[in-house]
């Protein structure tokens, strides 16, 4: 988190007042917030209490067993879990066909770094499978508290070594939300790193990129996003494994663009509580001379407006897929 504030700058003070879903954004849209906003953020273990994480962990993963069957249901996606460069993953193909030499999408899925394995991972990828029309590849990564950083950017690495084995790079897209936008970064910035061709693209879907979480809209947007509503510095400190989290692996805000990276696509809403991640990496990578895209939407908290059939939702699924054909035209 930021240091308190220096002597000599004058905070705002704002009045406690109440914010309806605004009329510019739609009838679902408002059902999502109104939802969200009667719900409560749980609590999270200390960092070292490696007990009370695996109890969270196993309580989410329930949870999603019982929530990804449906989505898997009605996905129309095909979908083989499969190990790729030694890790799990889950090979989805949209129902109507992706062609052979089309692009493939290395899906990252979010939660906090702590959670979503197994069944979310899943679901997710075939869910996108679905809405981008393309092959995508759900990476069931490593998690903490067993498997701290940097064990989860690791695997997403072994994974894209091993596809480039028999798939050109100029087809791949690298991207995740959340914390799975970080590690899409992350893993993109390893692949500079080490000397392997970069991916076509990065897709960054309001990205955990500063675990420090010194942006201005981690206090402006507290409560106002009734995905989040405050910062996440348990998960970041458990998953940093006490490293630095300003470390541009850890969050690559801090890393130096100007030694390459591939167009990126930057999503976020006018409620995420990283919107400024999002607004921060896209100046560092408009700066940096990268081919990098915002996209803003209106009122949008973190992760979109929930699971429902919210227009706006969709959109993002337009963007993306429209992204990820531009990148890997050639």
């Amino acid at each position: 988190m930021t240091d308190p504030e220096p002597p000599g700058h004058i905070p705002v003070s704002i009045r406690a007042r109440d914010i309806a879903p605004p009329l510019t954004i739609s009838p679902a849209a408002r059902q999502a917030l109104s939802e969200g906003a009667a719900m409560a953020m749980p609590g999270w273990p200390a960092p070292d209490d490696m007990a009370g994480w695996r109890q969270r962990i196993g309580a989410s993963d329930a949870l999603w067993e019982d929530m990804a069957a449906p989505i898997l249901a009605s996905a129309a996606a095909t979908v083989e879990s499969v190990s790729v460069g030694g890790v799990p993953c889950h090979d989805c193909l949209p129902e109507r066909g992706a062609a052979p030499d089309g692009p493939v999408y290395l899906y990252i899925h979010g939660g906090a770094f702590v959670f979503g394995g197994g069944a979310y991972a899943k679901a997710l990828g075939a869910r996108n499978a679905a809405a981008l029309g393309c092959r995508t590849l759900s990476v069931d990564y490593r998690i903490p508290p067993d498997h701290p950083f940097p064990a989860a950017p690791e695997d997403c690495v072994a994974v894209y070594r091993a596809l480039i084995e028999t798939i050109d790079p100029a087809r791949i897209v690298i991207g995740g939300g959340s914390a799975g936008g970080n590690l899409a970064a992350v893993a993109t910035l390893m692949i500079r790193d080490r000397g392997l061709p970069l991916p076509a693209g990065t897709v960054l879907l309001t990205p955990e990129v500063d675990l420090t979480e010194a942006g201005d809209s981690f206090r402006t947007n507290e409560d106002l996003d009734v995905v989040l509503k405050r910062g996440l510095p348990e998960c970041n400190a458990l998953y940093a494994g006490g490293h630095d989290l300003a470390d541009p692996y850890l969050s690559p805000l801090f890393a130096d663009f100007t030694r390459g990276f591939p167009p990126t696509l930057v999503q976020s809403g006018t409620r995420d509580l990283f919107l400024s991640n999002s607004v921060l990496i896209h100046r560092k990578l408009r700066q940096a001379g990268i081919d990098a895209e915002l996209h803003v939407w209106e009122a949008m908290p973190h992760g979109g407006f929930g699971r429902g059939e919210a227009p706006e939702n969709e959109e993002i699924n337009v963007e993306v897929a429209h992204f990820i054909r531009r990148v890997t035209a050639g």
